[in-house]
């Protein structure tokens, strides 16, 4: 079976990290850009403006 190209990581606001809003997309889980923490400017709906979003761990997986 072959290797995953991608992970799926967790993007949260910088100024509020525990806000009920986050966005989960993928990330090279190889190469150079895999290394390097996610910053992207995104629309946050709770504070209805644009902010920076950071990356995270994803929250533990319970069944």
């Amino acid at each position: 079976m072959a290797k995953k190209t991608s992970i799926k990581v967790r993007l949260v606001p910088e100024s509020k990290p525990n806000s009920s809003f986050n966005y989960y997309v993928k990330k090279p889980s190889s190469g150079e850009k895999a290394k390097v923490k996610l910053r992207v400017k995104k629309y946050n709906p709770s504070t209805r403006k644009h902010e920076i979003f950071v990356e995270k761990k994803l929250p533990p997986h319970s069944k």
